[in-house]
């Protein structure tokens, strides 16, 4: 195997000859017959790091930032490894699917493995998880209330709430079901629909009124949900009950759908526009939304 890599990356065979050992491992020591262990390799190990497999992640890592490795040499100084390591570990990494070779062997792209692997990942990172404890530390930061949801129809359907040690606290509680036309998050997540499906939602349908300045048209939240889309958040100033102020923002995944809301809401004087304290609001629950769509994988 290791003479067909060598031929892609143009490595003399006598190299491959010299340096990739077939023997197999003894069972007492591990090392393979005819590859000599230093001891400078054997004492890095009493660390509880492997140089190896940092290099194997280099190798990663620059592969999926796009390199080829169609060049041995480039590779390697780029990696700062010599040739011979770079193509064991090109062997190894996809005899393990994580790597595939395209170009009729002669570049190297991530491998069927290494996206079932990195979809695994994805798939054991919870929203709910990943957002608690963003959401504590963002209502210690604001002292309002926090809450994520997700979208339903044409309802807010609420995941999770962190509320700050104080008498002025949200009564939205998980599970609770609320209109997406009038809130905050509602609004943001409406405004992530694909074309048309706004109008699917609410056409023919009347929007409840809950306060003067709730959307009461399909044209009047159409409006509203563009200015939200622009800036990134979706605010509110008693659009659904007086008093209440709330800034919302989306949550995204690792394809870049938006898959919840998170907004934090409490007394609308403190949600007035152009204020300094807003300006702390909206750059604080734009951070939150955004650490918690990285933990999900979402990269743009």
């Amino acid at each position: 195997m290791c003479r067909r890599y060598a031929v892609a990356l143009g490595i003399r065979p006598e190299e491959v000859a010299r340096d990739c050992g077939t023997g197999l491992p003894d069972v007492r020591t591990g090392k393979r017959e005819g590859i000599q262990v230093s001891d400078e390799t054997e004492s890095e190990g009493t660390s509880y790091s492997v140089p190896p497999v940092h290099r194997a992640f280099r190798l990663l890592r620059h592969i999926a930032g796009g390199a080829r490795c169609s060049n041995a040499s480039a590779t390697a100084r780029e990696l700062g490894i010599n040739r011979t390591t770079l193509i064991r570990l090109l062997h190894t990494l996809e005899a393990e699917r994580m790597i595939e070779t395209q170009d009729e062997g002669l570049s190297w792209q991530l491998g069927p493995g290494m996206i079932a692997l990195a979809a695994d990942a994805l798939k054991s990172r919870d929203v709910v998880r990943v957002a608690q404890p963003v959401m504590a530390r963002l209502v210690t930061q604001l002292g309002l209330s926090a809450h994520m949801g997700i979208l339903e129809g044409t309802e807010i359907i609420y995941l999770l709430r962190e509320t700050p040690n104080s008498h002025l606290v949200s009564n939205v509680r998980e599970g609770s079901r609320l209109p997406a036309h009038a809130t905050t998050i509602g609004r943001i997540l409406l405004g992530a629909l694909p074309a048309g499906e706004l109008e699917r939602r609410y056409g023919g349908s009347d929007l409840s009124t809950f306060t003067d300045k709730t959307a009461t048209s399909l044209d009047a939240l159409a409006a509203q949900i563009a200015a939200d889309t622009t800036r990134g958040v979706a605010w509110s100033s008693g659009n659904f009950e007086r008093g209440i102020g709330s800034c919302a923002a989306a949550i995204f995944d690792h394809q870049g759908r938006a898959v919840a809301g998170l907004n934090v809401t409490g007394p609308e004087s403190q949600f007035q526009p152009d204020t300094p304290l807003a300006a702390q609001i909206e750059a604080a629950i734009r951070k939150a939304a955004a650490e918690v769509s990285a933990a999900l994988g979402y990269s743009g």
